[in-house]
């Protein structure tokens, strides 16, 4: 799936596809992930329910599914994020939340599940280190409990895996990071 997703850069990087937020990143991707899965089922924004009949997930929609048609076979769940209206910390504690959305997945029989972020903006991925900006902005490692930053600060997540947010250049100030999420079994 990685090869896959660097295959999509590229095609970004050369101009023959354009992203410009989340929903054209969704479909561009799912459209792109069906020319290279031929076999699968690739769907957007299905509900958990339709693959697992119990378990508590922090969201209810998986961004795009990848499955075998008799779901026999649950091959990739990713995560996305474009965000395009600022509200640096929140946003970020919400790209956490889909780490452990992808966590959860992972966990509940998904064969590979990956968070895949672009921004735009310079202040997701360059500026001071502290608190969560540290995570997207030097390369601390995201992992354990991280607490909302702002409002009551009643809203955590709690990541079983260690990740390493490593930002690359598509063009301008576009960069993405790809992660695989590989939580330990409880």
């Amino acid at each position: 799936m990685i090869n896959a997703i660097e295959k999509f850069i590229d095609t970004i990087k050369t101009g023959k596809i354009e992203i410009y937020n989340e929903f054209s990143l969704q479909h561009e991707l799912g459209i792109f992930l069906r020319s290279q899965f031929t076999n699968m089922k690739i769907q957007f924004e299905r509900n958990v329910s339709f693959f697992f009949h119990a378990g508590e997930f922090v969201k209810r929609e998986i961004d795009i599914s990848i499955y075998a048609s008799d779901k026999s076979k649950l091959h990739y769940a990713i995560e996305l994020k474009y965000p395009r209206n600022g509200q640096y910390p929140e946003q970020m504690f919400n790209f956490c939340k889909d780490i452990l959305f992808a966590e959860q997945l992972k966990r509940s029989g998904f064969d590979q599940t990956f968070f895949v972020a672009f921004a735009d903006d310079p202040l997701f991925y360059s500026g001071n280190g502290d608190d969560i900006y540290g995570y997207f902005r030097q390369h601390k490692i995201l992992q354990g409990t991280i607490t909302k930053p702002t409002g009551k600060k009643d809203d955590t997540v709690t990541l079983n895996g260690s990740y390493n947010v490593q930002w690359a250049n598509v063009c301008g100030n576009l960069k993405y990071a790809v992660i695989e999420t590989r939580p330990t079994r409880r």
